[in-house]
């Protein structure tokens, strides 16, 4: 059953006293209210040595997520655990959800009259850690678990603010507050503010990651597969980001960002972590922090049309497959790859993206193995405007060719590979607490420093025209840099 700690909960529970057992817990209840926290069932057996537990819900989520088709909350019943949960705002930064999460954690430790122990998915991890550093929350809890939270951010949120990005994500509504405190950059930036302070070790914190992405042509298959450039992921989250430097790392395995934080998947492998006293193992399948380097593996391209739009890309030889998704705001969109040859082929598998960055777009995706080098055409129809944007994904050596060095003086774009050059073509935007200040700065030059504009985001696109030999090759990559009121920089 549910229960609601606000100010009708006493009268809901002599009202419906038949709604006591764990299956129907959240079943007809309006979760998503900011600030609003729930208490499970209690078992029949609880043991003195067991913790409660909260659980804290991620971006563009709910307390009900730890219960509609998952077992968390079911399973820790099962175990014997007393259980809480809460709603965040779901589209807000770290420092909003902190300060609310805050005094709700002491009004749940005051209703247990002991410690909880926090399990947190994706975003709920930072605002975990958000609500206990710097909102002083620290002695309410035992221990923090986080389940694939992006405690370095996210290259997606960075690609979300990108010049062939952010307009569509701005229409869609993903362009909130929390993608933008969720880039890069800023991460970086509260990292510092964070790993710094006196608070930080006053709790301590275990992390999971994922290495598995969704099905073809889901948003998390997208998320998988664009983020691959960066390392090992599960689809929204890269592994190094999962974890933190001064963290347990308790396990990384074959979960995707949506699974890793099912009953099933996870409970049995935390579920020690949840008593007073906790495991001396270093945990299940730690390994060591993914050492994989970041490549240029994407082609970007995004707009408005209505009618006809034709994109254009390059397939350089030698490369094993490519796959093409064209997010768009339309599912009807008609969409013809055709190939150096003049053959066409119809790109018809479409799914609707119904959590993530782009959430409410339509993924029309396209793989190709050992695709013909040249010149390859995709021809769009639609007969109302559609916004749209194209990513195309590499898998080929020319991905390792090209690097982007930052440091506090300058960007630099070079050749990694001998007899490659490249042109390119920077696009600056600059972000100042979520709003768009400056837009489209045009930057021509391979090495070029920041426009100095002030405190914010600044977010790089960095388009790359190659030649090898005969071979053309062209990838986009996106940078995030937070520049403080004092001038410094953060960037990964």
């Amino acid at each position: 059953m549910l229960k609601k700690v606000w100010m009708l909960a006493a009268a809901f529970f002599l009202l419906f006293p038949s709604l006591s057992m764990a299956g129907d817990f959240g079943k007809d209840d309006p979760s998503g209210v900011p600030g609003q926290w729930y208490v499970g069932t209690t078992p029949s057996y609880v043991a003195p040595s067991k913790h409660p537990v909260l659980f804290v819900h991620g971006l563009n989520s709910s307390s009900n997520t730890w219960w509609n088709d998952n077992n968390m909350y079911d399973t820790a019943y099962q175990n014997g655990y007393e259980t809480s949960f809460i709603d965040l705002y779901p589209t807000k930064t770290m420092w909003d959800n902190g300060a609310l999460l805050a005094g709700k954690i002491r009004d749940i430790y005051n209703y247990f009259g002991e410690k909880v122990v926090i399990v947190a998915h994706s975003k709920g991890g930072i605002d975990t850690q958000s609500a206990l550093v710097h909102y002083g929350a620290y002695p309410y809890v035992a221990r923090v678990i986080t389940l694939s939270s992006p405690h370095s951010g996210s290259e997606l949120a960075d690609l979300a603010y990108s010049s062939w990005a952010g307009w569509l994500a701005g229409i869609l509504g993903s362009k909130s507050d929390a993608t933008y405190s969720l880039q890069t950059g800023y991460m970086s930036y509260f990292r510092e503010q964070t790993d710094t302070h006196s608070n930080v070790g006053k709790v301590p914190f275990y992390t999971f990651a994922g290495t598995k992405w969704g099905s073809f042509g889901s948003s998390l298959y997208w998320g998988g597969l664009y983020l691959s450039s960066y390392g090992s992921n599960d689809g929204a989250v890269t592994v190094n980001s999962s974890r933190l430097p001064y963290a347990a790392h308790l396990g990384t395995s074959s979960w995707n960002h949506s699974t890793i934080k099912e009953g099933s998947s996870t409970f049995n492998l935390f579920k020690n972590y949840l008593n007073e006293s906790t495991p001396a193992s270093s945990g299940f399948g730690a390994g060591s922090t993914d050492s994989q380097t970041e490549t240029a593996s994407s082609y970007i391209r995004g707009g408005a049309y209505k009618g006809y739009k034709q994109e254009t890309i390059f397939v350089e030889e030698g490369t094993e497959e490519v796959t093409i998704d064209w997010i768009s705001s339309l599912k009807n969109t008609s969409l013809t790859l055709e190939d150096p040859d003049g053959k066409h082929t119809k790109i018809v598998h479409t799914t609707l993206e119904e959590n993530g960055l782009f959430y409410g777009a339509y993924h029309h995706s396209l793989a190709i193995k050992s695709p013909k080098s040249g010149e390859w055409k995709i021809h769009a129809n639609t007969l109302v405007e559609e916004d749209y944007l194209m990513n195309v994904t590499y898998d080929s050596e020319m991905n390792d060719s090209v690097i982007v060095q930052i440091n506090s003086e300058s960007i630099e774009v070079k050749e990694k590979r001998s007899g490659v050059k490249i042109k390119t073509d920077s696009t600056v935007d600059y972000y100042k607490d979520g709003k768009l200040k400056k837009a489209k700065i045009k930057i021509k030059d391979s090495t070029f420093k920041l426009p100095e504009l002030g405190e914010g985001v600044y977010n790089v696109t960095i388009d790359i025209e190659g030649k090898k030999g005969k071979e053309n090759f062209k990838r986009t990559m996106v940078k995030s840099i937070y520049v403080d009121s004092g001038g410094k920089m953060y960037f990964q």
